[in-house]
Parts: C-alpha cells; structure tokens; sequence
C-alpha cells in the first residue's frame, strides 16, 4: 500500500445535471420535478394553454368568415341603392361600381338633351320643384371649365363618362375636376348649387323644404352649411327619380351606351326651340358665354363653304365679332341636332320609347298640358302646385333683361322677340346652317324682313316627330 497512490472515489453526476460538454448544470429539470410535484400548478397552466388555444382558433375562423363574405360581395354585382350606405367614400370610385346590375327597383333616370338659350333654365325648375326627384344643374359645366380650351366634340366622352357615375350616385367624379390643392368638393360647390332644392332644403340645410314649390333664392342658399358629397350621394339615394339638365351633350347618339346599358333605366327629353330665336337669345348674352361659344365655334368643320356674315355695305364694329361666334356656334349646334332628329325619325332599339321632343313655343303656349305630358313620360305624378308654378312663369307681364334668371315673364312675347331684332342677314345664316333641323321640328322659313317682322303670322307648322 505504501508505494501506491491514492485515488479519490470518482463522483458520478447524472446526465440531467450536466450540459454535455461543457459541465453547466441545467436547473430547469430539477424545477420541472418541482413542478410535477405539484400537479395542481400543472392543471393551471393547461388550462390556461386550452383558452390561449381556444381564442386563436375562435378569431381565425372569425377572419376566414369575413373574409369568405367579403370574397362573395365583390364577386356579387351590386347596385348604388340604400344597403350601400355602409360603403366607403371611396370606394364608389371602384370600376367594378359603375357597372353593377340592379338589386330592386330601378330608378327613372331622364336626361333633359338641349342646347344654349332654349328656355332650359326655366324647363329643368320643373323637375326642380318636384319633391320625388333629384335634379341637377348643368354638372358637365366642371369638364368645360377645367378642360378649356378643350372643342365641344372632343369633351363629348368624358361628359358622358360624368352622367355614368352621376346617375349612380356617385358624385366623387366632381373631384376629378378640382383645382390642384383646392379643397375638396362640397355641396355649395356645384355648378348651380344655389338654386338646387335638394342643396338649399332639409336635411342638408333649412332654408327650405323640398316639398314645398317655390323658386330658391340664391343669397339664402349661399348662407346653407356646406355639405360633403358624400352627405349629398346618400340624399340621392332616396330619391327613384334622378333628372340632370345639360347643354354639353349635343348628339343623343353620345347617350347610346348608357341608354343600352341594362343596369340604367334612362330617358331623353330633347327641349328645342326655333334656332333664330336660340341665336337671338345667344347675342343677347354673349358676354355670358365668351368661352363656350369659342369651344363650340371651334368644332367646326374648316372645310365646309360659309355665307357671308354680314351685309357687304355693313361697317364692321367690335359687335361683329362676338356676334360672328355667337351665330357661328349656331353652324356645329344645328348639325349635331340634325344628327339627334334622323336617329329619332328612325329611332333605333335603344331609343325606342326612351325619347321625347318637346318645343319649347308648345310649353309655354299650353304650359300645363305639356307639363302633364312631359311628367307622364317620366312616370311622375303632376300636382296643383307645380302646374300653377308652371302656369305662372310663363303668364308674366313682362321679358327679363337678365340672361340665365328664371323668372315669371310673358314667355310667348319672349319666344318670337327675335322676329323683330335679327337682322335679315341674320336670319338668312341661321336658317341656312339650321334649315334641316327647322324643317323637321316645323319652324318656317321667312322670305323677306317684311315677313319676318309680321307677327300675326305664325311660323309654326306641326312637327315630324
């Protein structure tokens, strides 16, 4: 024993106290035995890891419902109606949002196609006044204005492409016409706003009651809170009948998709009026309509071989000019409504049923009658208000020497007014740009000045339509 040396007793240590390799002890099984030594704290975490569980799988199948329902909605089509007024504002922009089929019953939807200085103003009250109808004012006014100096032509698709989503009820395409950095559009801010029943009534203001027929005063309408375009969309969508009065669609052949588009129920009413007297009305407020003349003018065919204006004797004066295109616009406006009169003298299947031609000297000769025709075709109910309305603008004692006013006037004393303004110049180059127009709506032509300033004989002869 004594040239041997001493070992000490090797300790052995389990494999769970020792990391392999690098001798740290691990405690975390020593605390799991604690734990199994108690089974009560085990059943607590369990449980708790079954309701962490539990409220995952709860809230993914809640997101995969949603999901699924908003899958189904965008394939579905939809139509602009009451169930959509959860809908974002923006999403209405969406393209698959114009062209939805209807859900219910679809709107009336009626276009009232005229031109510059036809009594249109005084025509588009008539809806204006009616309690059932949404109505709006001249809306294609915003594409002129923002794409000046833009020919009237060439701005034809992108009005219609407006009247698409106006008469949807999505009035967001007014902000694609904005100002750079302007402020967004509000109800105030539309063309005619102040004179719209629906923008100066309850609930968007209380200055007036929709309900009530009268004309608007624009200085108390201009006092009305602005409203959002979105607060103006979900007043459209109460209304079954939608009424856009414009100037700016000049060939009802423009209205051929939306009127074959099956999801839209649309009418055209076409207001004319003597073309002599339209170009009266337009001299007379030529100041008014500087830019839209030379956006019309400038549509005009170059080609085309022209009458003199004036007579050789006459001396040219500063007047001449914007008579020229006062009249001068009356060359591409008469074509475009010859264009709209051969397609209704032989009405192809989209317009079937969905036109009527109304003259202007008709209404305001037997105002209620044609009112009560006019409301017929747009599958509205005339009441005694609105046709004593309609009696009383057109019973005045005297013209208004304000353009663009509505006002009570002797309308048939305004209607033939230019018979002894107009020169005989004049006359000739209208009835020569507008002769097949004339013809078919049943205006005469006149011979001499003689003629044209007798008054006791009439130049109205019935029409073809």
């Amino acid at each position: 024993m004594r040239g041997k040396q001493y070992h000490p007793p090797l300790k052995l240590t389990a494999p769970w106290e020792k990391d392999a390799g690098f001798g740290r002890k691990l405690k975390t099984y020593r605390n799991h035995t604690k734990i199994i030594a108690q089974p009560g704290i085990v059943m607590k975490v369990l449980r708790r890891k079954r309701i962490v569980l539990f409220m995952a799988y709860f809230l993914l199948l809640v997101l995969t419902m949603l999901n699924l329902a908003n899958y189904k909605w965008t394939k579905e089509p939809q139509q602009c109606n009451h169930q959509m007024r959860s809908t974002t504002y923006q999403s209405r922009s969406d393209i698959r949002f114009l062209y939805r089929p209807s859900l219910a019953k679809k709107r009336q939807l009626i276009y009232v196609l005229t031109t510059w200085r036809s009594g249109s103003s005084f025509f588009g009250e008539l809806f204006n006044q009616n309690p059932e109808v949404f109505f709006l004012y001249e809306p294609m006014w915003h594409i002129w204005q923002k794409l000046y100096p833009g020919d009237a032509v060439s701005l034809q698709g992108a009005a219609r492409d407006m009247l698409s989503s106006l008469y949807r009820c999505d009035l967001s395409v007014f902000q694609l016409y904005n100002s750079p950095g302007g402020k967004n559009f509000t109800s105030l801010g539309l063309f005619g706003a102040t004179l719209n029943k629906v923008v100066c009534s309850y609930p968007l203001c209380s200055a007036y009651r929709k309900e009530v027929v009268g004309m608007v005063d624009d200085k108390v309408c201009k006092k009305c809170p602005p409203q959002s375009l979105r607060l103006l969309e979900e007043e459209c969508l109460k209304y079954n009948t939608i009424v856009i009065k414009g100037v700016r669609i000049l060939d009802v052949n423009v209205l051929a998709p939306l009127m074959e588009d099956p999801s839209l129920d649309l009418k055209v009413i076409h207001l004319v009026r003597d073309p002599r007297a339209v170009a009266n009305s337009r001299i007379k407020s030529r100041h008014g309509l500087i830019r839209e003349n030379l956006q019309v003018v400038r549509s005009r065919d170059p080609k085309l071989r022209r009458i003199p204006f004036v007579d050789p004797g006459h001396k040219a004066n500063k007047k001449d000019g914007s008579d020229y295109h006062s009249i001068g616009a009356m060359e591409v406006i008469c074509d475009r409504t010859s264009r709209t009169l051969r397609t209704a003298l032989n009405p192809p299947s989209w317009l079937k049923g969905k036109y009527m031609a109304v003259r202007y000297e008709d209404l305001v000769e037997n105002p209620v009658k044609i009112l009560r025709n006019i409301y017929r075709f747009a599958n509205l109910t005339t009441n005694h208000d609105i046709e004593s309305f309609a009696l009383n603008m057109t019973s005045g004692s005297s013209s208004s020497s304000k353009p663009f006013i509505v006002s009570s006037r002797n309308a048939t004393q305004a209607a033939s007014a230019w018979r002894t303004v107009l020169s005989i110049q004049q006359i000739k180059q209208v009835e020569d740009y507008c002769h097949h127009a004339m013809s078919v709506l049943g205006y005469e032509r006149v011979r001499t000045a003689g003629e044209a300033k007798d008054l006791s004989k009439s130049l109205l002869t019935h029409s073809k339509l």
